[in-house]
C-alpha cells in the first residue's frame, strides 16, 4: 500500500513509501522505493521485479524526528 510519497532534497528523486506485510495495518513496517522503478499497467502501479519475500527483505524506512 501506498503511504506517502517523498522527494530526496539532494537529488531530487521521488520515492514512494510503501506500507510492507502485516494484517488490517498490524505489524506493518515501512520502505522506500524510487519512483522510477514503479511501472504503470492498465492504471495499476506495480513493481516488476519484486515479491512478497523482496520486498519485506527491504530495510525499514523511518521519518525523520521533527
Amino acid at each position: 500500500t501506498i503511504d506517502d510519497l517523498i522527494v530526496n532534497p539532494t537529488s531530487r528523486a521521488p520515492y514512494l513509501i510503501l506500507s510492507i506485510g502485516g494484517v488490517l495495518g498490524m505489524g506493518t513496517h515501512l520502505v522506500s522505493v524510487p519512483f522510477s522503478s514503479i511501472q504503470i499497467v492498465d492504471k495499476q502501479m506495480r513493481l516488476p521485479d519484486a515479491t512478497h519475500e523482496s520486498m519485506k527483505a527491504l530495510p525499514e524506512f523511518r521519518y525523520a524526528p521533527e
